[in-house]
C-alpha cells in the first residue's frame, strides 16, 4: 500500500567503476604533496644548508629571540655573544635565522 515493492538490480558489468573509484584518492595525495610535504622538504634543505654555513661573526636570532654574533662553532654547539662581555653556548639548531651583517650595533 504505502510501501513500494523492493526489486533487485543487476550490477553494472565492467572494471572500470573500480579504477574510477580510486581517481580522487589519487588526485587528494598528489594534492597534499604539492601543497604540505614538497615546501616542508624545501624548508628543511635551507634550514639544513644555513646551519652548516654558519660561521664566526654571523649575527642571529635564536628560538627564544635573543639577538647575537656568533664568535665560536663547533660541531653541534655555537658560542653566541648576546652582549658585550656575555656568551652562551648553545646547540646550532636553536638558531632561527642569520641576519645580515651590522644589524646589531650594540655589541
Amino acid at each position: 500500500m504505502l510501501i513500494s515493492n523492493a526489486f533487485a538490480q543487476s550490477a553494472p558489468a565492467g572494471d572500470a567503476g573500480g579504477l574510477m573509484s580510486f581517481i580522487p584518492l589519487i588526485l587528494m595525495f598528489v594534492v597534499l604533496y604539492f601543497i604540505m610535504i614538497r615546501p616542508q622538504m624545501k624548508r628543511q634543505k635551507e634550514m639544513k644548508a644555513m646551519l652548516e654555513a654558519l660561521a664566526a661573526g654571523d649575527e642571529v636570532i635564536t628560538v627564544g629571540g635573543i639577538l647575537g654574533k656568533v664568535t665560536a662553532v663547533k660541531d653541534q654547539y655555537i658560542t653566541v655573544e648576546i652582549v658585550a662581555g656575555t656568551e652562551v653556548q648553545m646547540q646550532k639548531n636553536a638558531v632561527t635565522s642569520v641576519l645580515p651583517k651590522g644589524t646589531i650595533k650594540s655589541i
